[in-house]
């Protein structure tokens, strides 16, 4: 049955488990997958087109493992690979910028601050997306280059991110995204310049919005057990295996492919 077939989630790296994380909570019954090109890391200073051929790469592969849905747990793909794959498949596929906009420009918002890689920033992908609903609502995006680094490479550079944060702070915005899934690890650092309360996870809006759509195309797993999951990697199994656990505690070993 379609619906016991499994849910696809990709990352350039361990970032996407935090909506992984989120959505096993959410839905435990469902059968997952999640794959981390780290053959590729860091996709936000790569071009579109390169973009483009990761995620189609991605997925093939899996279209080829039979899944009903697939999640861009990665807002650089979302900004410039999904525009370009999206009618290509016959699977639903969930891009977490378009996913989460709408949903935020409905909260009572004028000046919304985004902390994004460098690719996601130079699409304009949030500002375009939240003033596509409200268009009162002014964005400032602001490119942090380094910090998917920080956080795949567990370092310390409060300088850098007391930097963007005080650069956030001129701006003087209600509310301010993490618009890429690995800087909600950075969320202790930040929040020594930030208050934490001003932050907003997308995965959290995210991991609703794909539970409310997979409920209303009928696709939930019936099930009563949890669902299976299944990690693979382009590079780097080990690394994958030991960062992993900054987000999410797998219990299997990543699959090199």
């Amino acid at each position: 049955m379609k619906n016991d077939l499994p849910i696809g989630f990709f990352d350039s790296g361990v970032g996407g488990l935090s909506v992984f994380s989120k959505f096993r909570k959410l839905m435990p019954a469902e059968n997952v997958m999640y794959y981390a090109d780290l053959k590729n890391l860091p996709y936000g200073n790569k071009s579109q087109e390169e973009l483009i051929g990761f995620a189609r790469n991605i997925m093939d592969f899996f279209v080829s493992q039979n899944v009903k849905a697939v999640v861009i747990a990665c807002n650089t793909s979302s900004a410039l690979a999904y525009d370009s794959i999206k009618n290509d498949y016959d699977v639903k596929i969930y891009p977490i910028i378009q996913s989460c906009a709408k949903v935020i420009s409905q909260q009572k918002l004028l000046k919304v601050g985004v902390f994004a890689t460098k690719g996601t920033v130079k699409s304009k992908a949030y500002s375009r997306e939240i003033q596509k609903y409200n268009p009162m609502i002014e964005v400032c995006e602001i490119a942090c280059p380094n910090w998917v680094s920080i956080v795949e490479g567990k370092l310390s550079d409060n300088e850098d991110i007391k930097f963007h944060a005080e650069e956030m702070l001129e701006f003087n915005p209600d509310k301010i995204i993490l618009g890429c899934t690995h800087y909600p690890f950075l969320l202790n650092e930040l929040s020594e310049y930030i208050s934490k309360d001003i932050f907003i996870d997308p995965a959290d809006i995210f991991v609703d919005f794909i539970k409310k759509d997979l409920v209303e195309n009928g696709l939930i797993n019936g099930i009563k057990e949890r669902g299976s999951e299944t990690f693979f990697v382009s590079a780097e199994p080990e690394e994958f295996y030991a960062n992993s656990k900054m987000f999410y505690n797998p219990k299997s070993k990543p699959i090199l492919i």
